[in-house]
């Protein structure tokens, strides 16, 4: 089916919403942004805002939850048991979808994000995680693979925001393979990289 013209214009709507509010956020906290500047940045009218949503409160929980939605499809090779699904294009997989939510990423990692919504994305990563990484590593035990995720989860965010400060230049397939050889060699990914396996 189509889209039709309505759709279209939601859509566009949602979006000049969505860019306008996160752009307020990166200045100040939620609860001092306004309906009235968030319809004048975003070039729409209070009663074409309260079509699409209750208050700012709801316009960032909806937000929130398509991002949410977006990074548990990314995750949902992490629940196959299937032997030829690859770490790397799982990763790889997630950092994509962390892209294309580049403009909510850097509010929630910056000064006036919602932590609640950071610690529900790592919990939703952990939780799937743990199981996958409890597969590939059958040896180790319960309390191993906690620790792993930490630490590498930690990590991660810290690529997160680096990657982000260069503006994403560099592909989610090159961060999520930088990543995984960091997760899986420590700091054997250096001399990994000198013997040209892998390129920054």
């Amino acid at each position: 089916m189509k889209p039709t013209g309505n759709d279209h214009r939601t859509r566009v709507t949602r979006m000049l919403i969505r860019k306008a509010f996160t752009e307020l956020l990166r200045q100040k906290p939620i609860q001092d942004i306004s309906i009235r500047e968030l319809c004048a940045a975003a070039g729409i009218n209070r009663g074409t805002f309260y079509l699409h949503y209750k208050d700012i409160y709801d316009l960032r929980d909806q937000i929130e939850e398509e991002m949410m939605a977006d990074f548990q499809k990314a995750l949902s090779p992490l629940l196959e048991t299937a032997q030829d699904v690859s770490p790397v294009k799982i990763t790889t997989g997630i950092f994509q979808c962390l892209k294309d939510n580049a403009d909510l990423c850097t509010v929630t990692l910056g000064d006036y994000g919602d932590k609640a919504f950071a610690y529900r994305l790592v919990n939703t990563g952990r939780e799937k995680c743990l199981t996958a990484y409890s597969r590939f590593f059958a040896a180790a035990t319960p309390k191993q693979i906690e620790f792993f995720y930490a630490f590498v989860s930690a990590g991660c965010i810290g690529l997160l925001q680096k990657w982000l400060a260069e503006g994403m230049a560099t592909s989610a397939e090159e961060v999520a393979a930088m990543a995984e050889d960091i997760m899986m060699y420590g700091m054997g990914f250096f001399q990994k990289g000198s013997e040209g396996a892998l390129k920054i």
